[in-house]
């Protein structure tokens, strides 16, 4: 191979690499996980470049040109990344909206301190902590990847998807994304309404018995017990969903 030819693929596989990066980049910056604010900026940029080198050498195709440079294509890169990895996002929101529902149900929305940079009742943050390792434990990060490849068959490099289209896979995937996080968080709904209608008969059949007293720790210790025997059923459930999504991607969760 001559010196110009040499430089010619060297020129490309650069480019290459600068577009696939804008993608990756902004799936990374608000992917599940890696995305959130208690991770270094600096561990998301190595992590971008790193997956970046990956996909320009997966996705190098001779045969293939590569698109110049040009600014619309960046910012298209850049949106494609960010829709992406917000519909990656959304699976972990479900977790955090079951247990919104579920502390705001059983009484316990601010009964623990909250160690997370994104403010979220206690059972939120339990499930979501819960979620990412249960991931990462169980491999799904490599099927992450995996999908995130799968995207460029569907989107390539310097395709432009249907503003429309776009916007209509995001707003199903929210709508599937919060029926997801109800069922989750169902059986915690009928343990309070259960609880509220009992309270309701003690009331009426001892109006001078001050239930109030009574009710709030019998309601906070069996959310306590209930989230105890629930968590596993509840996480297992959203794992299977999680593996639905990546393996279609514009399936429901």
């Amino acid at each position: 191979m001559s010196d110009q030819a040499l430089f010619e693929a060297l020129g490309g596989l650069m480019t290459l690499a600068t577009l696939v990066f804008f993608r990756i980049g902004a799936v990374v910056s608000v992917m599940p996980g890696i995305g959130t604010q208690s991770v270094p900026v600096r561990v998301k940029l190595v992590l971008a470049l790193a997956l970046s080198a990956f996909f320009a050498v997966l996705l190098q195709d001779p045969g293939r040109p590569v698109p110049e440079l040009s600014t619309l294509l960046l910012i298209t890169e850049t949106i494609i990344g960010l829709a992406i990895g917000l519909a990656f996002r959304l699976m972990i929101l479900a977790l955090h909206t079951a247990g919104t529902i579920a502390a705001q149900s059983t009484s316990l929305s601010q009964i623990f301190g909250n160690a997370s940079v994104e403010p979220m009742p206690a059972i939120g943050h339990v499930m979501v902590v819960g979620g990412l390792a249960l991931l990462f434990l169980t491999g799904a990060h490599l099927t992450f990847l995996k999908t995130l490849a799968g995207f460029y068959d569907l989107w390539p490099i310097g395709a432009r998807p249907e503003p429309g289209d776009l916007a209509m896979w995001m707003a199903q995937h929210v709508s599937s994304t919060f029926a997801l996080a109800f069922r989750l968080a169902v059986p915690f709904v009928i343990l309070s309404m259960l609880y509220n209608v009992t309270l309701g008969v003690i009331n009426k059949a001892m109006p001078q018995l001050m239930v109030s007293f009574v009710g709030a720790p019998v309601i906070t210790l069996g959310g306590l017990a209930f989230l105890a025997l629930a968590a596993p059923y509840m996480l297992s459930h959203w794992r299977e969903a999680v593996e639905i999504f990546l393996t279609n991607p514009f399936g429901a969760p």
